[in-house]
């Protein structure tokens, strides 16, 4: 990732720039979805260039309009924002754009919003070390939309998302139990949405999404025998995008290495980097399994190609 795309943001954070345009909501849905497709295509290098003009308009829109929906646009802005640095390890940029997502989220009053802020937020803690008060965060977060009698379709699949992320929070602090539960709660709710799209879901919420969560539930609580056997019935044709279904092989990679299995972890990852380069390249804990592969199995078959994809060269 080029440092001055990064130091530009980091820039654009300290002192937002002028919007380029007449900041319409049709001009700030337009940046969105391209800022979206850029991130479903692990394009971090243009999605991350592109932030601070997005940024920019969607604050000039919120500020000049002042609705809720304005807030709610500005919130996703920074959400995706969030994502995107917790990706590449900026935890520090990643911090500060989760906090505006959040305050953004309470200013539109949407339980939708903030349930989506929450995850953010939630994202960053974990990051952090903080897999507990990450917890407590989106379980509130969840509680809230629970609140709403979730009659909505959108309500009911940021509900089943959140129950995916809570379940991943408690794995991470070790709560074994609360984990399994909510991450079963959680194929439940999903089995219960409608199979058409929804109108004003910020999450994709289908049935395969959620074994993945829970293979990363798995592995996370060290039992990567259960996460390979979750895994076992996900194909990449499952998901939509080549950054989920890079996600697919690089969790899948995270369970093979943690058995100690070198080979199939190399073509997990060499699988990942066919789908969305980027997604073992530029993730720290992605592109450290690769790094241990190439410096401890270098004879391993796919080891080389994949120190060769991510750029790496053996001392």
């Amino acid at each position: 990732m080029p440092l001055s795309l990064l130091t530009r943001l980091d820039d654009a954070l300290a002192l937002m720039p002028a919007a380029d345009g007449q900041a319409a909501t049709a001009d700030v849905a337009r940046q969105l979805a391209q800022a979206r497709a850029w991130f479903d295509k692990a394009d971090l290098a243009r999605l991350i260039a592109g932030f601070p003009a997005l940024l920019a308009l969607a604050h000039e829109a919120a500020g000049r309009r002042g609705d809720p929906e304005a807030y709610v646009r500005l919130a996703t802005c920074y959400d995706l924002a969030t994502e995107t640095l917790s990706k590449i390890g900026r935890y520090q940029a990643s911090r500060i754009t989760a906090d505006r997502a959040t305050t953004c989220a309470a200013l539109s009053g949407s339980p939708i919003a903030m349930a989506a802020a929450a995850r953010s937020l939630g994202v960053v803690l974990r990051h952090e070390g903080r897999p507990e008060i990450a917890g407590r965060v989106t379980l509130e977060a969840a509680a809230r939309l629970e609140a709403t009698g979730l009659t909505a379709p959108a309500q009911a699949a940021a509900y089943a998302q959140m129950l995916c992320t809570c379940a991943y929070n408690a794995a991470q602090a070790a709560d074994r139990a609360g984990a399994l539960e909510l991450i079963a709660e959680a194929e439940r709710a999903t089995a219960r949405l409608p199979g058409s799209v929804i109108v004003g879901q910020p999450f994709t919420v289908t049935t395969p999404q959620v074994t993945l969560y829970r293979v990363g539930v798995h592995w996370s609580l060290g039992d990567a025998g259960a996460a390979l056997h979750a895994g076992g019935s996900l194909r990449p044709g499952q998901f939509p995008t080549p950054e989920r279904r890079a996600r697919l092989h690089t969790d899948m990679a995270r369970a093979w290495w943690q058995w100690g299995k070198p080979e199939p972890t190399a073509h997990a990852l060499l699988a990942a980097c066919r789908q969305a380069p980027a997604e073992v390249r530029d993730r720290p804990a992605i592109r450290k399994i690769a790094v241990s592969l190439a410096e401890s199995h270098p004879r391993v078959p796919g080891v080389r190609e994949l120190a060769s994809a991510i750029g790496h060269r053996p001392a």
